[in-house]
């Protein structure tokens, strides 16, 4: 699926059903896109992402941060993979980026899971974002920045798969039952060998955050 890169006057729902996931296109210049990249990639403090695999703790080359609001004011715990993360704070340009995702999607977000890819080699199999932390239906939004990387979408039941091509600086939200019923993935490919960052802003939906 060939789609055009500019912002669009309306997001399109890429997914022809059992889901919405809208693509707004890029969102920023390209000069405010390579700003936010070069801050992100020299002021996050990335970690190896951790994964637990049939009982043996696995670690990627893939690299990974994870913000969000405070629970008074202290870092909040998130577990996924079955690895459990504590919460780093917002940084401004984080702040900027969440308000400006917001703006866009009509949607609001209380964390941010951060993905750091060194090139095209890394990438992430299928799966669907179903942990009990977040809300029910919320919407997942993904921006991205880097280098231009795949992204598909295959449906759980009848394997269709839907895939478009993510350029810097463009924004893609996933919501309503989408995650039920369609499984994503950022595909590996030797044809990329500049970095790309993506942070998918989200929702916890927990006690501790109401």
């Amino acid at each position: 699926m060939d789609l055009f890169s500019a912002l669009l006057d309306e997001p399109l729902n890429i997914l022809p059903s059992d889901g919405e996931v809208n693509y707004y296109g890029e969102i920023m210049p390209i000069s405010d896109s390579d700003y936010y990249f070069d801050r992100l990639l020299n002021n996050i403090t990335w970690r190896c992402d951790q994964a637990l695999v049939f009982g043996k703790l696995i670690e990627t080359k893939r690299k990974v941060a994870w913000c969000a609001d405070t629970v008074d004011g202290k870092p909040f715990a998130y577990t996924y993979s079955g690895v459990t993360k504590h919460s780093i704070p917002f940084t401004e340009e984080l702040l900027k980026l969440k308000r400006l995702v917001e703006q866009h999607s009509d949607e609001t977000y209380n964390s941010c899971l951060l993905n750091l890819y060194h090139s095209g080699e890394e990438g992430m199999a299928w799966h669907s974002d179903g942990e009990q932390d977040l809300k029910e239906n919320g919407a997942i939004a993904s921006l991205s920045f880097g280098a231009e990387r795949k992204f598909a979408f295959k449906h759980k039941i009848s394997k269709e798969v839907v895939a478009l091509q993510l350029k810097p600086g463009s924004l893609l939200v996933m919501k309503g039952a989408t995650q039920k019923n369609w499984l994503h993935r950022l595909p590996p490919t030797k044809k990329v060998f500049e970095p790309r960052i993506n942070l998918t802003f989200r929702t916890i939906d927990r006690a501790e955050f109401k």
